[in-house]
């Protein structure tokens, strides 16, 4: 995972920022909360510090970063440590997979994406909530990133670009939820959450786990 060190060495800041934009980060736990599976077992795949899978409920996360792992057990996630890449997991374990701000920083995504498809159950679902590349937002980061401790080694997408490689995985049936907007940095109140995608610049997308499987890597 790109950037490991900077988020080793940097969690007390990255948990910062969730205090100092409070509005941005409830935008986007509804946006996600909107299409996160109610029940069932669920995995975040770089939990990070738990910001996410605590208040969705979501008991298992898998994370390679020590220090954000820590602050998460403490939120009462149980944390393995970890790469997306090599889930420490059987197959069909989960119900549900989240990734939230993570494809980004993945260094294979299309050996994570499977690794997902791996460990979910026939009909699982994937959700991934991430700051589409061609968003005001998006550009903002992608002109910005190399003063930014964490952003400096991240490769932003687009929405085209994750579906696309979510369908070579082996996702179908997608649904679309979107939040960030173009709206003044002062303003107190979350976002409104929004079907579709293309105006807002947070995204979340759910796949649901095709029958049948995926070919292996090789096969393609």
């Amino acid at each position: 995972m790109a950037g490991i060190r900077a988020f080793e060495e940097n969690a007390g800041r990255y948990e910062a920022w969730f205090h100092r934009h409070r509005r941005e980060y409830e935008s986007e736990l509804r946006a996600v909360r909107e299409l996160v599976p109610p029940t069932g077992r669920g995995l975040e795949i770089g939990a990070g510090t738990g910001r996410f899978a605590a208040p969705l409920d979501i008991p298992w996360g898998v994370e390679p970063c020590r220090a954000m792992a820590r602050i998460a057990v403490a939120r009462g996630v149980r944390v393995c440590l970890g790469l997306a890449e090599a889930l420490p997991w059987r197959d069909e374990q989960f119900d549900h997979v989240l990734f939230v701000v993570t494809v980004c920083f993945l260094d294979d995504i299309p050996t994570a994406f499977r690794e997902a498809h791996r460990v979910l159950r026939p009909r699982g679902r994937i959700v991934l909530g991430f700051i589409d590349r061609n968003s005001f937002l998006g550009r903002r980061y992608e002109a910005r990133k190399e003063r930014n401790v964490f952003y400096r080694d991240a490769t932003f997408l687009s929405t085209g670009d994750v579906v696309r490689q979510l369908s070579t995985a082996g996702f179908a049936g997608f649904e679309y939820r979107q939040t960030l907007f173009r709206r003044s940095t002062g303003a107190k109140e979350a976002d409104p959450v929004r079907p579709g995608h293309g105006d807002g610049a947070f995204i979340v997308i759910r796949g649901t786990k095709s029958p049948g499987g995926v070919p292996p890597a090789g096969d393609r």
